[in-house]
């Protein structure tokens, strides 16, 4: 079992390189599935398929051909099936606050109902094994760091706040109920959280286990696009994913040769080459600019030679996370990846909230978190091929954080 997430910014061609990717799986032989995690979707206009409605049990899935499917997540439908009385009493709650039904009903679409629904069609085809291979196209990088943050999150509310807040809404819902409108959740709210849990166990463990998920990031040769990428290598490192490629969409080929283009082409290997330097842990793929649109199977399957060539795309191409980020007291650690290297090879320096490695002639940019971009580097040491540095918060923030 496989699990690819493809992410990046909006608009760099996530869409087109996932269905790419599905088709030269199919052909391969894998039993492939490509899903969209975006509410916006575009999975059937890149295959260019008409859209269907979204039905029950298998008619979630559009079948391509023998051996892929697709799935575009419909979140009402979605939300009927896994949140009724979850949503019922949200809605219930809007209403009590004056919005007309319609409304409350659309507003009654939390943020992250939609995240745990993909999650629970991801963790029951991993548990079915009714696929060799799940292809995540997934949202743009802020809804895709909160997608693999939610199994996290959720356990820790079952954990530590779940039982509480059910037993004190036994208590006092009676005594609330005579005075107040207001309507409080019953306890078939509760356990429909609680069974949303149980359909969700073990999906953390499956999203950090390298064997079987990693993440693959888009980008275009742009400096706001690098950039975005960069933070977005950090916090899915951050986040414990391994990501296995960065893939460089829609660079001008040699072929275009008009002086119109001269000064974009320049600028584009400008930035491909400090993608190499931010990233040079993992491979990165380079992706030309085709001369039409990538639309339907034809151009899909162009894109996929291009892409992978000879590469099985189910194979796992990196299988060490480049940064670990940990926490020891008052002390921030950053362990970075970094085989055959000896002490004497290594000069740190920091600026604004990244930090700059050299190697000899060779440079890394570490995007810091923010909780670290404001500490001092006080030391690093070499320990197993990774490369340990310490951060230390200064006097003050020690104070004011005691």
């Amino acid at each position: 079992m496989r699990i690819i997430l493809y992410a990046g910014k909006g608009g760099v061609g996530k869409t087109s390189i996932a269905a790419a990717t599905g088709l030269k799986l199919a052909d391969l032989g894998y039993r492939t599935i490509v899903i969209s995690l975006d509410a916006a979707h575009s999975l059937s206009d890149v295959f260019d398929k008409e859209k269907r409605l979204t039905g029950s049990g298998a008619e979630k899935q559009v079948q391509i051909n023998d051996k892929l499917w697709i799935q575009e997540i419909d979140i009402h439908e979605a939300i009927i099936e896994h949140w009724g009385s979850v949503h019922s009493y949200i809605q219930a709650l809007l209403n009590s606050s004056g919005l007309e039904n319609i409304v409350a009903e659309e507003v009654a679409i939390f943020p992250g109902m939609e995240e745990i629904c993909s999650l629970l069609y991801i963790n029951q085809y991993v548990r079915e094994e009714t696929y060799d291979v799940i292809i995540l196209d997934c949202a743009p990088t802020g809804e895709s760091l909160r997608f693999v943050s939610i199994p996290t999150a959720l356990e820790w509310y079952i954990n530590r706040i779940f039982k509480l807040e059910r037993n004190l809404m036994k208590v006092v819902r009676p005594i609330v109920e005579r005075f107040s409108s207001v309507p409080l959740p019953g306890d078939d709210y509760f356990q429909n959280i609680k069974e949303l849990f149980d359909q969700l166990e073990g999906i953390d463990q499956i999203l950090l286990d390298p064997k079987i998920t990693t993440v693959r990031l888009v980008t275009n040769p742009e400096k706001i696009v690098i950039k975005e990428t960069q933070r977005a290598f950090m916090y899915f490192c951050l986040y414990g994913l391994c990501i296995d490629a960065v893939i460089i969409n829609r660079i001008f080929p040699d072929t275009v040769d008009s002086a119109f283009f001269d000064t974009w082409k320049q600028t584009q290997q400008t930035y491909i080459n400090d993608a190499l330097n931010y990233f040079s842990d993992v491979p990165i793929w380079k992706v030309p600019l085709f001369d039409d649109e990538i639309v339907g199977e034809k151009g899909l399957y162009r894109l996929a030679e291009s892409l992978y060539a000879d590469i099985d795309p189910a194979e796992v191409l990196f299988d060490e996370n480049p940064y670990q980020f940990s926490k020891v007291g008052n002390q921030y650690q950053v362990s970075m990846y970094l085989p055959f290297i000896t002490k004497q090879d290594i000069d740190l320096s920091k600026h604004g909230d990244e930090l700059i490695v050299r190697i000899g002639g060779f440079k890394q940019h570490l995007m810091l978190p923010r909780s670290i971009a404001h500490t001092n580097v006080t030391s690093a040491k070499l320990a197993d091929n990774r490369l340990i540095i310490t951060f230390d918060l200064p006097e003050g923030m020690r104070q004011a954080e005691v």
